[in-house]
């Protein structure tokens, strides 16, 4: 644990939100884990008990460590206001993310950091519904959260220079490597360059050029990419990207940022990934792939 920061509150209880929580957990900060779907909790419990006893059976954790964790561990339906730093993981809507931060804002103490999980949206979009735009800062973790190593800290134009140094030393105390922005642009930098990826992939096949395993397995063995562009988008939601391409395309109105025919189909028809069992791939229920669905 490092500097001011000991109750972290995560809100929003999917993979993203709850796994942030326990790396919270683990690094030594009391965490509340809070989401008005008591179902989503024990949903999220459940499967973290999963997940760190996997990694005491696996010795990459201690068992002492382990349950320390859990001992600094909660559950919430509604936030607490007693925060030292507020990091949210709800649905990725601006409007959703805006009316929160305002709640927030309203109910937290004026030393609370508000940091968002979001990648699609800039700090001052969120900040701006709030009184403490200087204490707001982009936290962006990566999927999975409990074993991806970067952390994109973004200011906004408004963040102070002491928040954003805070940000800084709490990533890093979590075990992280923190990449600063120091100027917003949606998608920062990993998404980015992922985007472009993601973005060449579809044209490809959708031009007919090549099929999505041949797409991927040319990333996978040529490009040295641990999973190819087709498989990344089922493991982190179908859905996510093609909502974040629509938030691009409201700020921009560039054709180039809508989401691709493909990508817009599949979101329709509600074929979102891993998590729905059908994306680019087929899944079981273990979330294991049995072949191509496109």
């Amino acid at each position: 644990m490092t500097g001011r920061i000991d109750h972290v509150v995560v809100i929003g209880a999917g993979a993203m939100g709850s796994q942030i929580a326990m790396v919270c957990a683990l690094a030594g900060h009391r965490v509340t884990l809070t989401d008005a779907d008591p179902a989503a909790l024990e949903r999220a419990t459940a499967q973290l008990r999963q997940r760190t006893d996997a990694m005491v059976a696996k010795g990459r954790r201690s068992a002492q460590e382990v349950d320390a964790a859990w001992n600094r561990w909660a559950t919430a339906a509604v936030p607490p206001a007693d925060a030292d730093l507020v990091i949210e993981a709800i649905v990725e809507k601006l409007d959703a993310k805006r009316a929160l931060f305002a709640e927030l804002d309203a109910r937290c103490g004026p030393d609370t950091v508000f940091a968002s999980n979001s990648s699609s949206f800039v700090p001052s979009s969120m900040a701006s519904a709030t009184g403490r735009a200087d204490r707001f800062v982009n936290l962006h973790f990566f999927n999975p959260a409990l074993v991806m190593t970067c952390v994109e800290v973004v200011r906004g134009p408004d963040t102070a220079d002491d928040v954003a140094a805070e940000a800084v030393e709490f990533v890093t105390g979590l075990g992280k490597v923190p990449v600063v922005l120091e100027r917003e642009i949606p998608g920062f930098v990993a998404n980015r360059l992922l985007g472009a990826v993601r973005d060449e992939a579809l044209a490809l096949y959708e031009g007919g050029y090549a099929d999505i395993e041949a797409i991927d397995t040319a990333a996978r063995t040529a490009l040295g990419y641990p999973m190819g562009p087709f498989e990344l988008m089922d493991l982190t939601g179908i859905d996510i990207g093609y909502l974040t391409k629509k938030a691009r395309f409201a700020e921009t109105g560039d054709p180039a940022d809508q989401p691709s025919d493909t990508v817009a189909a599949l979101v329709a028809d509600g074929h979102l990934g891993r998590k729905s069992g059908r994306g680019f791939y087929l899944y079981d229920q273990a979330g294991q792939r049995l072949g191509k669905a496109l």
